[in-house]
């Protein structure tokens, strides 16, 4: 044979094996196409290296048995590799007859890993070829090699629905792992045990006496039992318990499975974990349930707690910002109905260092607030931590929100302690309050509160009785547009009705006076309720 016949030929060659592997690739599943070749075509000018791969690779995506025989004595045309990192024995592993992959074994290395990281093993799991799964198990390959996903074999297998191949991947599993901080760490840190039905199958070769701890726990103390609460899959958690799972094993954040159900919401799951769940494992945790499904919304959660005796009222331990109650983060998340079922169930307002009804007002959170003044909340609390004021620190929040200020004001909010003060009318100063720095007229005299002031004292004024304003406080009002009106309200003495409301307002709790039930059964007309609870100056109810 002369050199232009061999020529032709190699042509012949290059050309079938570049069409054949192009269309043939379009055939295979999504996310198994090949982009390009190492196959370089200028002038047709190829290295027998590189056309003995091109060749294999078209007999594989062919799927031509016979050739791919002729050319297992080709050693190095099984492996070379494409642009994408693809081996001949990569696309063998996808491919639906496996035979190819047969022929491809031969003397390849079975952890070879494409450009995105994935074994053989990796994309024959994900490509659902089981035979081909049992022929890799078989021949060595591991089942907990990632890929650049931190998906394993074993992942890929025990997230699809095909049980049949699940089992040979956890088989294969246990015959080199014994503990499930291995076990756990090949399937990935991202993956939970219980998203599909195949899990069960997943979970009973787990608690089979073949050497696996139900109760191990991995770098971060969570337990199987705690990831498959996060779940909320019934089956899963009850077959781990019948196989001696531990309800009391925290995690190394002190989270138990109980409070991860509850915290998702899973009702079916927390139902079965509260019995079996001891009281010494939640104290000793620092936390309580009701903690948890407050922080996560978890009405139906919340309400089962309740209903099963758990305290609303425990007291967290160590928490970042300080925070103790449950409320606190119903109020912290904005959540009304959460906050709502804790009240109703006796959750005090007071437990906090940052009480619940400072969060509320800081947030604009007008229901919330309401609803807590409603309950007894103290419009009249101090957080002396930022700022110690002769005022009450409520006043601080909203000095910019003028519903939120008569909201507190209407509910009972002590106005008059905002001219209590030592310019010049030390008379008026109750001695408790004489080492305190923070006064009103000092705490608004700063450059970016001044144009406040105006607005703000004038709305004190339907507050209070007749007071006498400091002179420091009097030089920052007479530069504001309301001092006029502000001045002739404290140059004529209160009208008496007035001075009536303050006294019976006075006379009155607060829980009562912020109570609408409450004030119906008072023997009062409804006229004189509307007048002494400021109903004419009420902004929130039209929002």
């Amino acid at each position: 044979m002369d050199d232009a016949e061999q020529e032709g030929i190699d042509e012949d060659l290059i050309e079938f094996a570049i069409r054949e592997s192009i269309q043939d690739a379009y055939k295979l599943p999504c996310g198994f196409r090949f982009t390009r070749f190492h196959i370089c075509t200028d002038e047709l000018t190829v290295s027998p290296r590189i056309l003995r791969f091109s060749v294999c690779l078209g007999c594989v995506s062919t799927g031509d048995v016979d050739a791919l025989q002729e050319l297992s004595g080709c050693v190095s045309a099984f492996r070379e590799s494409d642009g994408r990192g693809w081996m001949p024995l990569h696309a063998a592993a996808v491919q639906p007859r496996p035979e190819i992959l047969h022929v491809v074994l031969q003397d390849v290395t079975l952890e070879e890993q494409t450009e995105e990281g994935d074994t053989a093993l990796t994309l024959a799991a994900e490509a659902n070829r089981v035979e081909g799964v049992r022929m890799l198990l078989q021949h060595g390959a591991s089942p907990h090699n990632t890929n650049g996903r931190n998906e394993s074999p074993l992942l890929l297998g025990s997230t699809t629905q095909h049980k049949q191949r699940t089992q040979l991947l956890w088989t294969s599993s246990y015959s080199t792992v014994t503990h499930w901080n291995g076990l756990r760490n090949s399937l990935g840190k991202h993956c939970t045990c219980t998203t599909s039905p195949s899990h069960q199958t997943v979970l009973y070769f787990l608690c089979l006496p073949l050497g696996g701890d139900v109760n191990a726990q991995a770098s971060n103390g969570d337990t199987v039992l705690y990831d498959a609460s996060g779940s909320g899959n019934l089956d899963c958690i009850k077959l781990l318990l019948q196989h001696g799972a531990n309800p009391n094993v925290a995690s190394y954040a002190c989270q138990l499975p109980i409070h991860r159900a509850a915290y998702e919401g899973h009702i079916l799951a927390l139902r079965t974990l509260i019995p079996i769940t001891t009281k010494r494992a939640i104290r000793l945790s620092g936390q309580s349930p009701v903690h948890s499904a407050a922080d996560g919304g978890q009405v139906e959660c919340l309400e089962l707690l309740i209903q099963k005796g758990f305290d609303v009222n425990a007291l967290l331990e160590n928490y970042g910002d300080l925070r103790k109650s449950p409320l606190y983060f119903a109020v912290c998340n904005g959540d009304a109905t959460c906050a709502e079922m804790l009240l109703a169930a006796g959750a005090k307002t007071d437990q906090d260092p940052l009480r619940c009804i400072l969060v509320a007002i800081r947030a604009e959170r007008y229901e919330l607030v309401q609803l807590l003044l409603s309950y007894g909340a103290e419009v009249n609390c101090y957080f002396r931590v930022i700022s110690n004021t002769v005022f009450p620190t409520a006043l601080q929040y909203c000095l910019r929100d003028h519903v939120m200020l008569r909201l507190l004001l209407n509910s009972g909010y002590q106005a008059h302690k905002c001219f209590q003060c030592g310019h010049g009318n030390s008379e008026e100063m109750d001695s408790t309050w004489t080492d305190l720095h923070n006064q009103f007229c000092e705490f608004v005299s700063v450059s970016w509160l001044a144009h406040l002031v105006g607005s703000v004292v004038r709305m004190l004024l339907d507050y209070v009785s007749h007071i006498s304003i400091c002179s420091h406080l009097q030089r920052i009002l007479r530069r504001r547009a309301e001092w006029e009106e502000i001045s002739e309200i404290l140059s004529k003495p209160r009208s008496l009705q007035h001075l009536c409301r303050l006294v019976i307002r006075s006379r009155m709790s607060l829980k009562i006076l912020n109570n609408p039930e409450a004030m119906t059964t008072l023997p009062f007309p409804p006229m004189l309720t509307k007048y002494l609870t400021y109903r004419e100056y009420e902004q929130y109810g039209e929002l």
